[in-house]
């Protein structure tokens, strides 16, 4: 048996994506589908994380299910939605978890805590790791307490993240496209 690592398939490895204000832009609980508007450069940073292999997965809180601003379903077809329009860009999402509860509900699937990401690896029967990518502090702290790097983007909420301070990012970035650019440029991984 060859003990080098030449020839070896890569580790797999997660990029988890927050959906609003990181792939597309915020809209302040989003409740129509003529509202999803791509941040630019995103669709094609997350054909760029296709090519390179990754599982990159969308772990998205939807408080506004718990609130009755709008359905579990109209969340599903919204990500039906994102999934045919990045495929026009010849991207994909391997897979698609929210979570509907309240802040207050105190859900293990809600970020910060890590039970969407802890699904994913399950289901897609992978190590728990990789990257997280959000703009809101509460993506950070999911990927810290995964186990990942984290990476804020500056766009949404997340220039009001920074400036409020005690975040433990692994790196700030403009967007989802120097998040990408600052992954792939650490290959290959140690997780």
């Amino acid at each position: 048996m060859n003990s080098s690592a030449e020839g070896q398939k890569p580790e797999p490895y997660f990029v988890f994506l927050d959906r609003d204000g990181t792939l597309i832009v915020e809209k302040d609980y989003l409740h129509a589908l003529a509202q999803v508007e791509f941040i630019p450069g995103s669709a094609a940073a997350l054909a760029r994380l296709n090519r390179a292999g990754a599982k990159a997965v969308l772990v998205s809180n939807q408080s506004g299910v718990g609130r009755g601003y709008f359905t579990a379903d109209f969340v599903r077809q919204t990500h039906d939605y994102l999934q045919s329009e990045l495929e026009k860009h010849g991207a994909h999402l391997d897979a698609f978890y929210f979570c509907p509860h309240l802040p207050e509900d105190d859900c293990p699937c809600r970020k910060p805590r890590t039970g969407m990401l802890e699904q994913a690896a399950n289901e897609l029967q992978m190590p728990l790791q990789g990257f997280m990518i959000g703009d809101r502090r509460s993506d950070i702290e999911t990927g810290r307490r995964a186990g990942l790097r984290s990476i804020l983007v500056r766009t949404g909420y997340g220039e009001q993240a920074l400036q409020a301070g005690e975040l433990d990012a692994d790196m700030v970035v403009p967007d989802l496209r120097a998040a990408v650019e600052w992954i792939l440029q650490r290959q290959p991984f140690t997780f």
